[in-house]
């Protein structure tokens, strides 16, 4: 059995996490490899997953922002206990400490990037990187977006590998109880109109556009409701607070912050929204489109592929082709929306389902086992 030892920042919650935990926890029932998991910084949700799917999660302790010496020991003594195959680390630090299993164990080390390098240009760790990108046997990227512009900053890997993201069918899928239950918790009728924006609050998901593109429809589209749900999205927000009031949506615009059940809010939207100036591969839209919502987005990184010919790209920070958009959809009756979902859904099921994923990864890692025996 192969032996992989993953290595990641944090296993708090969040894409690059998500992702982790689906692929090992996937992987590992099908038997052929075997997973073990170091965080170099304690604590977060996708650990006491992954604990509570009997996967061994090692954590060095680290504290952010800080580089340590003896956490640095302590990951080369888990290695020389583990004993892997093959190391794969996930995000900038996890790719520059994972460099160590070379001299240690002399085993193929796969960096895994999850983003643009413009959201962390300026950061020391992705320039280093860079400068370091012929040492792993491999380069794991989720977006061709993100590839071009890695490459920009100097990424000479010996192999690049375009896995993307995958998403879970059984999780984010239609849901018409979830449609009359967030109605009902929202305290609206149970045919209101209602569209959505999954993510936490952030400059490069650009909320304004949102909310700007909502005051726009709601002059001709009374009824529709709005919900930003994620970290930071509550009430006590006072700049979002102040955004929504001067536009005068404070009646129909739901903060919902952050939730355990996005699947559940996702298939409740008739349209969902990712509004980002910066991203690589957005989540938000195949979550929307596995659960087989019409999702329009910004024409950043690779959604406009992810939706394919779905005709639901816009331009970013441009509030009139958002609202636009909506409106085009919502105006349509709710078997046409539907249809518009199920397609979407189909395509999901098609490119990007988790078990595509998980066997892609595989492959990755069978490939480079044979070559290391």
């Amino acid at each position: 059995m192969t032996r992989i030892l993953h290595l990641i920042t944090s296993l708090e919650t969040g894409g690059a996490q998500t992702m982790l935990s689906n692929v090992v926890l996937g992987s590992s029932a099908a038997g052929q490899f075997q997973h073990v998991v170091v965080e170099m910084i304690s604590g977060g949700e996708c650990g006491e997953r992954l604990r509570q799917g009997n996967i061994s999660v090692h954590s060095l302790g680290m504290t952010r922002g800080r580089f340590s010496a003896s956490a640095a020991l302590r990951f080369v003594r888990v290695l020389r206990r583990e004993r892997p195959s093959i190391l794969q680390s996930w995000l900038y630090h996890a790719d520059l400490l994972g460099l160590l299993a070379l001299p240690t164990l002399g085993i193929p080390v796969v960096w895994n990037i999850r983003c643009a390098w413009h959201l962390g240009i300026h950061q020391t760790a992705p320039r280093l990187c860079a400068h370091l990108s012929r040492l792993p046997a491999a380069v794991v990227v989720n977006s061709h977006a993100g590839q071009r512009q890695h490459e920009e900053l100097g990424y000479r890997p010996r192999r690049w590998c375009y896995i993307g993201n995958g998403f879970d069918l059984e999780k984010f899928k239609p849901d018409e109880q979830a449609r009359v239950g967030l109605r009902a918790e929202l305290g609206i009728t149970a045919d209101a109109l209602l569209v959505g924006l999954v993510g936490r609050w952030d400059p490069h998901k650009d909320h304004e556009t949102f909310l700007v593109a909502a005051s726009q429809l709601h002059r001709s589209h009374a009824g529709v409701n709005f919900i930003l749900v994620g970290e930071g999205l509550t009430p006590d927000n006072p700049v979002l607070g102040k955004l929504i009031e001067d536009l005068r949506l404070r009646d129909c615009v739901h903060l919902l912050g952050s939730r355990s059940d996005v699947a559940r809010v996702t298939a409740a939207l008739d349209v969902a929204s990712c509004t980002s100036i910066a991203e690589a591969f957005p989540n938000v839209v195949g979550e929307a489109m596995a659960a087989g919502v019409p999702c329009v987005a910004t024409n950043v990184g690779d959604a406009a592929m992810v939706a394919g010919d779905l005709d639901m790209i816009v331009p970013p920070r441009d509030p009139l082709a958002l609202s636009n958009a909506w409106s085009r959809i919502l105006s349509m009756a709710a078997p046409a929306r539907q249809a518009i979902g199920a397609k979407a859904r189909a395509r999901i099921g098609k490119n990007y389902s988790i078990s595509t994923v998980i066997g892609q990864y595989e492959q990755l890692y069978a490939e480079l086992a044979a070559r290391s025996l």
